[in-house]
């Protein structure tokens, strides 16, 4: 019995891994043109109470299952893993590809690894940190190639995407150690309950409601990108996301950043950017170090 389980497991968290690095691989692209009529604490703002939206018309009654001594890891949960990287990501795009954004975003995995075993005492193996090992080597190459193409863009900025992957990794070890038994989408509610009151505040002091903005051309264009965003790069994947964690281990989780770069430089190239065979040799790296941080059962 216990081998027929894994074997229908199995693919099942491969699905998710697979639409969830769709999906948010195509988040970076859209959060770039959302900018164009949008400031980045605008953008923030919008995503979150969009995402709020969505996820109260189909699953507010889901709060209930919280239980009151669960409710500060929800509200931690909410801001780590959405409400702060929502602004951070934003703010990083001003100056950095959007590809570059999602590669340096791979970085979550070797943070959940570092986080579980040293705060939550969440085991893993050789075999998931070679894995982690090997997908770090390769995003490291094409960090460098991706320099390389633009020496122009304002490194500096890649630290709010960095400080992001680390309260991504602290989000997943919460999920997975303190929020186990509660089900994914009563996850996500939660966590905008708790985030969409700072959400507007920041948005009625980040100058939204002016004649200014109103005024851009580009306004409405950005408004359909974020609200897009926020459905389906937020809201839907959210939910992806804490059943992937359910299902899998928090490593293999968030190991869907390794896959997320192929798709960001993928629309990366049909916006305009540059893709060489190097990147090409550093996605296939990338691909066997999720292939290895895949934590097998005996």
């Amino acid at each position: 019995m216990p081998l027929k389980k894994g074997m229908k497991s199995f693919p099942v968290k491969w699905l998710y891994l697979f639409a969830l690095s769709l999906i948010w691989g195509s988040s970076f692209i859209l959060i770039k043109k959302s900018l164009l009529g949008l400031t980045p604490y605008q953008l923030g703002a919008l995503r979150t109470i969009i995402t709020a939206v969505f996820l109260f018309l189909v699953g507010f009654k889901s709060i209930r299952q919280i239980e009151r001594v669960q409710w500060k890891w929800i509200a931690l949960s909410g801001f780590l893993g959405s409400f702060f990287p929502a602004f951070l990501f934003a703010i990083a795009e001003t100056e950095i590809d959007s590809s570059i954004a999602s590669i340096l975003n791979s970085l979550v995995p070797l943070n959940t690894i570092l986080f579980g075993f040293s705060i939550f005492k969440i085991t893993s193996t050789k075999r998931q940190v070679l894995g982690v090992v090997i997908g770090f080597i390769g995003t490291a190459l094409l960090i460098l190639k991706g320099a390389e193409l633009n020496p122009e863009q304002n490194y500096l900025y890649a630290g709010f995407i960095i400080l992001s992957t680390f309260m991504y990794a602290l989000n997943v070890n919460i999920i997975k150690t303190h929020l186990q038994y509660v089900k994914p989408l009563g996850i996500a509610v939660g966590n905008y309950v708790v985030i969409l009151i700072p959400a507007i505040i920041v948005l009625m002091f980040s100058d939204f409601f002016t004649a200014e903005t109103f005024e851009n051309p580009n306004l409405k264009m950005s408004l359909v990108y974020v609200t897009v965003l926020s459905f389906f790069g937020t809201a839907l994947a959210k939910v992806l996301f804490n059943k992937l964690i359910h299902i899998s281990t928090p490593v293999f989780a968030s190991s869907v950043t390794y896959l997320m770069p192929i798709v960001a430089l993928t629309w990366g190239i049909l916006d305009g950017e540059s893709f060489t065979p190097l990147q090409f040799f550093a996605t296939v790296i990338i691909l066997l170090g999720v292939y290895l941080s895949h934590k097998r059962k005996k």
